[in-house]
């Protein structure tokens, strides 16, 4: 059992896609200035209502393409996307569509999503965890084939009669996959063992070594050799990704809380990573 190879984190910034921030400009204004400022990335929430009440919210993506054509070199993605309410070649196509557009720049950040407020309910979405966990996992074995080119015939929740998915991702393997865990062990970490990335959320410091730990066993559990040296694990904690980075985070994220004013945000932004 081995762990990745320490390396500098690179450093992103997390936007609620509603709220002050819930405004396409403010985001394509918000990238502009995330790249001018030296920062690796943007990514956006996805969310379609809110149990804070009405709120302004975005369409993250149609917001990330308009994004990825205001800048040339910073990574875009949602972080994360609830797979399991979305209909896969649907994502599927975005994901290939916005990679396109940013020149190889994005990546797919997937999770179960909050039963927090009305998100699932008031849209009669499947609300058990574990029928999402079958949900989301089918649909990332969908997306996947999809990015294959290859036809795709699937019958499952979901069903697709030999369609091909054209064009494909700019990079060899598809665009990189990360999947979000609350744990160091469980489903969710043998899921993401499988992906390009994990992004723990809510988990201490001090268990990201557990946590590559238990992702690596994962991988040998399944048959899949070694934890690659470009894993990624995405942390979104802290005020500084010094001490995320010693413990093993290849991305730290500042996120902010939804209903921080832009102008604290563009603050933020504008000061660069805090190296």
């Amino acid at each position: 059992m081995s762990s990745p190879a320490p390396r500098r984190a690179r450093c992103g910034v997390d936007l609620a896609n509603f709220g002050p921030a819930g405004q396409p400009s403010a985001l394509v204004e918000l990238a502009r200035a995330a790249e001018d400022a030296g920062w690796d990335g943007i990514f956006l929430w996805d969310h379609v209502a809110r149990i804070e009440g009405d709120v302004d919210v975005t369409e993250p993506w149609v917001a990330l393409g308009a994004m990825a054509s205001a800048t040339s070199r910073i990574t875009l993605g949602p972080l994360v996307t609830p797979l399991a309410r979305r209909r896969p070649w649907n994502v599927a196509r975005a994901a290939v569509t916005l990679d396109h557009m940013s020149g190889g720049r994005a990546v797919l950040g997937v999770g179960l999503g909050t039963l927090r407020g009305p998100e699932f309910t008031a849209f009669g979405e499947e609300a058990d965890p574990r029928v999402r966990g079958d949900l989301l996992d089918e649909a990332l074995g969908l997306v996947r084939e999809a990015w294959s080119g290859a036809a795709v015939n699937h019958v499952g929740h979901w069903r697709i009669d030999g369609v091909r998915f054209l064009p494909t991702p700019l990079k060899p393997g598809g665009i990189p996959l990360w999947a979000a865990t609350e744990s160091v062990r469980g489903r969710p970490v043998r899921r993401a063992a499988r992906l390009d990335g994990v992004f723990p959320t809510g988990i201490d410091r001090e268990e990201i070594p557990a946590l590559v730990a238990a992702l690596a066993e994962a991988r040998h559990e399944q048959g899949l050799g070694e934890l690659p040296a470009d894993y990624d694990i995405v942390v979104d904690q802290g005020e500084h990704p010094g001490p995320w980075e010693e413990a093993g985070a290849t991305w730290w994220v500042r996120t902010f809380p939804w209903d921080t004013p832009l102008r604290e945000v563009r603050r933020v932004v504008d000061a660069g990573p805090p190296r």
